[in-house]
């Protein structure tokens, strides 16, 4: 990849999701008064406003795009050759794809530095149910997911797990008026983490993973058990396979595989896609697979099981 010149940050959001705010005070920030120009592009307009006297006090131009077939590459680079910016902002409109941005062709040395997702806490269930897709496509690739304007009874651990079946990495905050909001997720879980044997019912099986994806040290030395199907990717030896359940992300033809790398002896014998009862000792490693530290189980037993009534982890 090409050494990014010219960072991008990229501000996606359905309209009134708080972008504007969420820049504004960026922008207003000491750690982002530094030297260089910065170009804002502004793709959508909402009823908060920026304070053009605090942009030139940052060495902020604006640029405005209305109508999505006017961000082509070719006004990118009129926009390079007219501000030579040191950074560039996007506020881009809710309602295009964000996925057509990031195969967009760019100007020399521009590059996407970071992407964050802000979200409407009161209005994410409706825009789920209704344009459920395009916020995928916002969210796949984001690096963070700002939810604002949160409450106190929003079932916000749910929220979050939507988010991580279909961006992992994704960094998850929540803000209510005050800021920040802490420790909204302990003692959520429906099964006993302490346990002799954390039994994991089919129906969390979504909770599980993406607890223990955010949360290893709560499971390391711990023993789980669970149903899934065993998945056989080529590379990863012949004793290890991959527990799991497929989950819907936007649609049924968009889904993902969710399971953790595991280890057992019966592996050699398992075929692709045979369900079975995992019950195996959670260790957290370095594995080829993660590129990186995530979960490897070791199973102390995997039994063939009937198939799942309901195959499809939902996170609705």
């Amino acid at each position: 990849m090409d050494e990014i010149r010219v960072p991008i940050y990229l501000i996606s959001g359905f309209l009134e999701s708080g972008k504007t705010s969420f820049l504004n005070f960026t922008l207003q920030q000491d750690y982002f008064c530094i030297e260089g120009k910065t170009l804002l592009i502004l793709c959508e307009e909402g009823e908060e406003e920026y304070d053009m006297e605090a942009l030139k006090l940052t060495n902020t131009v604006v640029e405005i795009i209305e109508k999505e077939e006017d961000l082509t590459p070719e006004r990118l680079m009129a926009m390079d050759i007219i501000h030579q910016p040191e950074r560039v902002i996007i506020e881009y409109n809710g309602m295009w794809l964000v996925s057509k941005f990031e195969q967009m062709k760019l100007p020399e040395g521009w590059g996407i530095e970071q992407e964050i997702t802000c979200v409407d806490a009161s209005t994410f269930q409706m825009y789920m149910n209704n344009m459920k897709s395009i916020f995928m496509d916002m969210a796949r690739n984001a690096d963070m997911v700002v939810f604002n304007r949160c409450k106190q009874d929003d079932p916000l651990p749910a929220y979050r797990r939507s988010i991580k079946v279909v961006n992992q990495r994704a960094e998850v905050i929540f803000e209510d008026e005050e800021g920040e909001l802490d420790d909204i997720f302990q003692d959520e879980m429906p099964f006993d983490i302490n346990a002799p044997v954390i039994e994991i019912l089919p129906e969390d099986y979504g909770i599980w993973f993406v607890d223990a994806m955010d949360h290893p040290d709560t499971y390391v030395g711990k023993t789980v058990r669970f149903k899934g199907r065993a998945l056989k990717p080529r590379g990863m030896g012949s004793r290890f396979f991959v527990p799991g359940r497929t989950a819907m992300t936007c649609c049924a033809d968009d889904t993902t595989f969710l399971g953790y790398v595991c280890k057992s002896s019966v592996a050699p014998a398992l075929r692709e896609g045979q369900w079975v009862e995992v019950t195996a000792k959670v260790a957290f490693e370095n594995r080829m697979e993660y590129q990186g530290e995530g979960i490897v189980l070791y199973a102390d037993q995997v039994e063939p099981c009937a198939p799942l009534e309901e195959e499809m982890v939902y996170f609705n």
